[in-house]
């Protein structure tokens, strides 16, 4: 799936000229997300036996998901560098040092030089994309400078990179039981505990990773 380019309100986040960008991801599903089908919204919970190491107990916020494909942020691996103080620096975004810090995972494997920030709604901009009417996306500068300020929303993360999924794709590997799914919370989004992160979204639906096998069903 290919962005859509980057939002118009506000100052583009780019680390490093043209290599680290925030983009609005995928804007033209908003009027399909209504489908009872959909998992827009919803974490996706690696089964044990993934065969993709990339994907190894990992737990996904699905941003999007409909017959055009899916596209999620990888919640359990977080990043050593930059660290969220250095990317302001670089970025020429104050204060110095920031008043308040986000966190930084890497979202998924595909176009690592994108930047998505994930948070809830008691903060936007004209750059904000509504995913599921409890948690947004931005795609500006905005955002960054708010929290350094100490502002903006009350909890959020940003993911470089994101996994991404074709037309029916997420849906046939769920069906394989590659992955179970369940309702997201804002603890499991955005808290630091990222080791336990896989057991405590299995524990939502109060299933042993033990006890499940390849052909295990799915949520």
């Amino acid at each position: 799936m290919k962005g859509t380019g980057l939002a118009k309100a506000g100052k583009p986040l780019a680390r490093l000229p043209g290599r680290l960008q925030i983009y609005l991801m995928f804007p033209q599903f908003a009027a399909l997300q209504s489908d009872a089908s959909s998992l827009t919204g919803q974490i996706l919970i690696a089964m044990p036996k993934m065969s993709d190491p990339r994907f190894s107990q990992s737990v996904i916020f699905l941003c999007a998901h409909t017959p055009e494909g899916a596209m999620g942020l990888i919640l359990n691996r977080p990043l050593k560098t930059p660290k969220f103080a250095d990317l302001l620096k670089q970025l020429g975004v104050g204060p110095q040092p920031p008043s308040r810090e986000i966190r930084l995972c890497a979202g998924g494997p595909v176009d690592d030089n994108r930047g998505f920030v994930l948070h809830t709604t008691d903060w936007k901009t004209d750059g904000s994309l509504d995913v599921d009417g409890t948690h947004m996306l931005t795609a500006s500068l905005d955002i960054l400078k708010a929290v350094a300020e100490g502002g903006g929303p009350e909890k959020c993360l940003m993911a470089l990179g994101y996994a991404g999924w074709g037309p029916g794709q997420l849906d046939g590997e769920i069906l394989q039981n590659a992955w179970l799914n369940a309702q997201a919370d804002d603890l499991l989004l955005f808290d630091g505990s990222y080791e336990s992160k896989w057991q405590r979204a299995m524990g939502k639906l109060k299933v042993d990773p033990a006890m499940l096998s390849p052909e295990a069903g799915h949520a």
